[in-house]
């Protein structure tokens, strides 16, 4: 069952963030993730208003997800998304259905 990382995240430093966000592809492809959403522009139709960028992964398995979001690569550089945004950051099982 895929596995999905859903990043809502709000940039306060848009040309130090880009530096990151240029670095992530590669590193995702090591794991055998892909975007199912990269930025766009989220509009809200209830409740809170949404973050600036969505961003959601899809991983084939949770061990996948975390391989990457633990692996050497991707924290490496994981401080220049702390330094240059706020972000909220979870993984969802997708859904099996029937």
């Amino acid at each position: 069952m895929s596995v999905y990382v859903i990043n809502e995240i709000v940039v306060t430093d848009p040309e130090r963030f880009q530096t990151y966000a240029d670095q992530v592809p590669a590193i995702l492809r090591q794991y055998g993730g892909e975007y199912v959403i990269r930025g766009g522009s989220p509009a809200r139709v209830d409740g809170l208003q949404p973050p600036d960028k969505l961003v959601v992964l899809r991983f084939e398995s949770r061990e996948a997800a975390l391989a990457w979001r633990n692996g050497p690569e991707y924290l490496a550089i994981l401080p220049i998304r702390e330094a240059t945004s706020t972000s909220r950051v979870y993984i969802v099982d997708g859904y099996a259905g029937g």
